[in-house]
């Protein structure tokens, strides 16, 4: 009685000769000359990712080594042999799992019954999964795959050919199985949705393609669960919702991502996994596009991303991801663990590091320069002809503000004997000025760092006459800043956008310099350097005595010399 009942996808369109192999040309032709030629190995080992040919063809290889009429190197598929090999019946093929078929045992009754004859010409025996054979069973399978009786055959098969003994591989001839390209996968897909009569769209051939990953019994699956669901399919990752909110800094949209694709029953873990593939082939894109398994619109729309996003950028956010898996192993909820890593990668404050620099100044470049083909001349100061510094036209507000490349330098002090000024200076408005005053904090001393930060904390801005008048309180502080004023000068023309006097000035009120007087340090943020030497400047007498410092804190305490002995 026939067999009536449904057979999957990948079953039914299983390849049955090594023509109808797909994307393994290299394999069908050494086996099919092979026995052509009569010089079959004893062993081989097949190893590639899973689903893509390995146990197919190994069992064309049995099929073709029994079949009764052979022609040129392929199986006549119609012969009891074959039919028997084929409804896995045979007596001449033994197919074992080693994953469940690990132990020694059952290696010494593979030993065992290899001698043994068998109705066909060759016995072939076919282990999946060989690398999780135990050491003693891969140890006692050496010498019978290394001279098997002349009439036996094994295939072996690994998804993880590095796990496998160096002794089993060095006994076989090792053939390597690849992923199948895009555009062979594509046509086997169209000729099994035809051949089976399921509806297949280009949105569904796409995602199916996707899912599939260059598995050709991954793609099948996907295309049953398509045809399954009445040509609905739901990609469970939403990989360009995750990259348009790395891309667009949106902390929120990351999150809702994040929600969206747990609560259709995705683990974080493989929410990485799947982001970090994602990114991969972004990154591809760049730099070795043929690698892509992609099509070519799907190929253009990860290209895209890429430029987006950014090479340094995309690099970042694959390490930081790698990072969050190793700490999800002992993480009591790793949700938290992918959220926190998400929102470091989209909020630019929480990231200070230095590829996080990099990464702000190539997205800088970047948007200057599209900005640059939309932005209107500079004006030009009608009394000298000469562009006004700071003053270019329709300037975006969020453009960042560019500093001077050399910098000219600053007066010491105030003097009415100064060389005389050039030209029709030309310096900002009073009122551009004002507002520097006001954003004192925000705009220059955030372009400080170390001790010239803690410096410029000691001052009090004040607009003078077209310039900027540092006030401090007595001359101890003026000589500090004086040795920092090239530094504070810059930033503060940088911040001004335009040229402008920046001079030094005690304050009038200010006491007479009494005896040295301990001071509190200006605080300096802990994320800033410091320089050593410029530390070693700083006032660090101290009028007592450590003995008397320490008979102060301890009342009770006195010193007690020791005898020489």
């Amino acid at each position: 009685m026939a067999d009536t009942g449904y057979q999957a996808l990948y079953r039914r369109y299983r390849p049955q000769r090594f023509s109808e192999l797909r994307g393994q040309d290299h394999i069908a032709l050494a086996l099919r000359n092979a026995v052509k030629s009569d010089r079959v190995g004893h062993a081989y080992l097949f190893s590639g990712p899973r689903g893509t040919g390995k146990t197919t063809t190994a069992r064309i290889l049995a099929k073709v080594l029994n079949c009764e009429k052979p022609v040129d190197g392929e199986p006549c598929c119609t012969c009891g042999s074959c039919d028997a090999v084929q409804r896995g019946s045979s007596f001449d093929v033994i197919e074992l799992d080693a994953a469940s078929n690990r132990s020694i045992e059952d290696i010494r009754e593979i030993i065992a019954t290899a001698s043994l004859g068998s109705p066909g010409r060759h016995k072939v025996y076919i282990l999946d999964e060989v690398h999780q054979l135990t050491a003693p069973a891969a140890a006692a399978l050496l010498k019978t795959l290394e001279e098997p009786p002349s009439h036996v055959v094994f295939v072996l098969a690994t998804t993880d050919p590095e796990k496998v003994p160096e002794t089993i591989r060095s006994r076989t001839q090792h053939l390597q199985f690849h992923l199948l390209p895009v555009a062979d996968l594509e046509d086997h897909v169209r000729w099994v949705a035809n051949d089976a009569g399921i509806p297949l769209d280009e949105r569904g051939l796409e995602a199916v393609l996707r899912q599939g990953g260059g598995s050709a019994r991954d793609t099948l699956s996907a295309l049953e669960l398509l045809a399954a669901t009445g040509g609905q399919i739901d990609e469970i990752t939403p990989v360009d919702e995750f990259v348009e909110a790395l891309v667009d800094y949106d902390a929120g949209r990351a999150l809702a991502a994040v929600a969206h694709t747990v609560h259709r029953g995705r683990d974080p873990r493989t929410i990485i996994d799947d982001l970090v593939r994602h990114l991969r082939d972004c990154f591809l894109t760049q730099m070795a596009p043929e690698l892509v398994q992609a099509q070519e619109h799907r190929a253009n729309e990860l290209a895209d991303q890429a430029r987006r996003l950014g090479t340094a950028r995309i690099v970042k956010v694959m390490e930081t991801l790698g990072s969050a898996l190793l700490e999800m192993r002992g993480a009591p909820d790793q949700r938290v663990v992918l959220e926190v890593a998400l929102v470091r990668l989209v909020h630019r404050q929480l990231d200070t590091g230095i590829d996080a620099l990099l990464a702000r100044v190539e997205r800088l470049e970047r948007e200057v320069a599209e900005r640059s083909t939309t932005l209107a001349p500079a004006p030009v100061n009608p009394a000298t002809g000469r562009a006004v510094l700071g003053g270019r036209v329709s300037r975006d507000a969020s453009a960042p503000t560019p500093r001077p490349s050399t910098p000219s330098p600053a007066p010491v002090a105030p003097s009415s004997e100064s060389s005389p000024e050039p030209e029709a200076p030309v310096s900002a408005p009073v009122g551009s000025l004002d507002s520097l005053v006001s954003r004192w904090s925000d705009d220059v001393l955030a372009r400080l760092v170390g001790m010239r930060r803690a410096v410029a904390q000691m001052v009090k801005p004040v607009v003078r006459d077209g310039g900027v008048v540092l006030v401090v309180d007595n001359e101890h502080a003026a000589k500090r800043v004086n040795d920092y004023l090239d530094d504070l000068s810059v930033a503060v023309r940088a911040a001004a956008g335009s040229s402008c006097a920046v001079v030094v000035e005690v304050r009038a009120d200010a006491p007479a310099e009494a005896a040295p007087k301990r001071k509190k340090a200006a605080v300096v943020p802990d994320d800033d350097e410091i320089d050593i030497e410029e530390a070693k400047k700083l006032p660090t007498s101290t009028a007592k005595s450590t003995e008397d410092e320490l008979l102060e804190a301890f009342p009770a305490a006195k010193f007690v010399k020791k005898k020489d002995e």
